[in-house]
């Protein structure tokens, strides 16, 4: 039997920017036996995290007259919800603390990450040179496979998850005003639902995650578990559940080059795993962009992503009328990142302005779309695939296409007018709609697609599902404000992952 000590970088970070909203207390979500126990230890040294004096009213359910009990209060209330959802006779043990150093910026922020603590392989009920999590492997094998010798061990080296949060959230320069909704009633309003993002922690140190492959190289961790290799590594757990459409095999079966490919090729690996299958009939049609144009080749069905801050999309509704500045073409990609000239916004004024990524933040584009007169604003990646734009907040709506997709809209926007006629000006008109065919999120099959952006996200690719799911499902690597406490189908897909690979 092996284990190791789990290598920081495998830590998957969540990353938010907008405000966060609607966490409805579900019944449903909170059974009335407990089938595992989750035992919390507290790393924070007195005065600071969870010790934080602080005083504070109670808020939203929670009755903490300090910061740190608040915080505590929440982190039991969570934990409450996973141990009613798992079933183990061995106890869950997690660190816990809070950390001043973790990434900010005003209008994004990293809010926590989580980890397996431990990996194992050779345990009973274990699959053969195979890694899991130290909880689940615990759990099969129904004894602590580390056997700690002291309270002292079992809290740190001995404990399963590793937890962090960033402990300057909503100060100056970090997600400014947005701190941590510490209420347990859903009423975050622009403040970040710690509830939310303490459950998606939760789920990426109870296994949701590949654990033991370095999605940047595709590497595997060694049998001695002492470093990544190209050759002769050992799978976690996950690799025989994800398959990779394009090239037609899971990472079971791949090379490390392979893998790494397949960790940057959206919309391609799926996960096929029995569970999840029987439950991925909760994501619904896939939302698209329909573009209405008299433009030869430029009509139809666009992927987008919608952005985590703005004005909320709904399905359907209108876009509006897609718009350039002057001078702007596909090789010579406008950026927003400045005050718009006086004909930059007169080009974009009551329209929908189009405008690429790169240089600037996605909130400063919004910013100065929105004080352009722009009615909304549509990001073209500069990569293949869309991601979900953050940012802290904005009355337009925001949306992504892939750098192909966009850079045929910035093309057709001036051929328009030349296709129109006299009394009807041509343009290219934009709405939200769903695809009558595919399903949000899925592949060809209807499996759920992992999320592998490119290019490559450390952390975050390979170990959540893709943004493009719908409904938002909780293990996505943005929070949205369409969650809840509910884990399970048909809600969500967390447990179904995580029974996949053994809970």
């Amino acid at each position: 039997m092996r284990m190791m000590k789990f290598l920081p970088k495998l830590a998957t970070p969540l990353m938010v920017a907008c405000a966060l909203t609607c966490i409805a207390a579900d019944a449903a979500a909170v059974s009335s036996t407990p089938t595992s126990t989750i035992i919390i230890h507290s790393r924070d040294p007195a005065g600071m995290g969870f010790n934080d004096p602080t005083p504070v009213d109670p808020v939203g359910g929670n009755p903490g007259t300090t910061l740190g009990e608040q915080r505590m209060f929440v982190y039991r209330y969570v934990a409450d919800i996973w141990q009613r959802n798992l079933v183990s006779s061995v106890p869950i043990h997690v660190n816990a603390g809070w950390d001043a150093t973790m990434a900010c910026t005003t209008g994004s922020a990293t809010l926590g990450s989580a980890s397996a603590n431990n990996i194992w392989y050779g345990f009973p009920n274990g699959k053969p040179r195979t890694w899991y999590p130290s909880a689940l492997a615990n759990k099969l094998a129904g004894v602590n496979l580390f056997n700690p010798q002291t309270p002292e061990e079992e809290a740190n080296d001995g404990a399963d998850i590793y937890t962090q949060f960033n402990a300057r959230l909503g100060m100056p320069g970090c997600l400014d005003d947005s701190p941590f909704y510490l209420g347990i009633d859903g009423n975050a309003g622009k403040k970040t639902n710690f509830v939310e993002t303490l459950l998606h922690e939760l789920g990426h140190g109870l296994g949701f995650s590949v654990l033991s492959v370095y999605t940047a190289t595709g590497q595997r961790i060694n049998a001695e578990g002492t470093a990544y290799v190209t050759n002769g590594g050992l799978p976690s757990i996950w690799e025989g559940f994800m398959y990779d459409n394009a090239q037609g095999k899971t990472w079971l079966d791949m090379t490390s080059a392979q893998r790494r490919v397949s960790a940057i090729t959206p919309l391609q690996l799926a996960w096929r795993g029995p569970n999840v299958a029987a439950a991925q009939g909760l994501l619904t049609n896939a939302p698209v962009l329909n573009i209405s144009t008299s433009v030869a080749g430029a009509s139809g069905n666009y992927d987008y992503a919608p952005a985590v801050f703005g004005k909320p999309i709904t399905t359907p509704s209108s876009f509006g009328t897609l718009a350039v500045v002057p001078g702007q073409t596909v090789s010579a990609p406008f950026l927003g990142c400045d005050d718009y000239t006086a004909a930059q916004a007169s080009a974009v004024r009551g329209k929908t302005a189009i405008v690429s990524r790169g240089v600037c933040s996605f909130q400063i584009k919004a910013d100065k779309a929105q004080a352009a007169g722009a009615t909304g604003l549509l990001l073209a990646n500069n990569a293949a695939g869309t991601i979900s734009a953050s940012g802290s907040d904005a009355n337009i709506p925001v949306a992504m296409v892939s750098q192909a997709d966009g850079n045929k809209l910035i093309a057709a926007v001036p051929q328009a007018p030349l296709t129109g006629t006299r009394g009807n000006p041509g343009s290219v008109a934009a709405k939200f709609a769903l695809d009558p065919v595919r399903i949000a999120g899925a592949d060809a099959a209807g499996r759920p697609l992992l999320y592998t952006p490119n290019p490559l996200i450390g952390g975050s690719s390979v170990s959540h599902w893709d943004v493009s799911a719908m409904p938002n499902l909780l293990m996505e690597p943005n929070i949205s404000p369409d969650l809840g406490i509910v884990v399970d189908a048909p809600k969500d897909l967390t447990l179904p992952l995580l029974k996949d690979i053994g809970w």
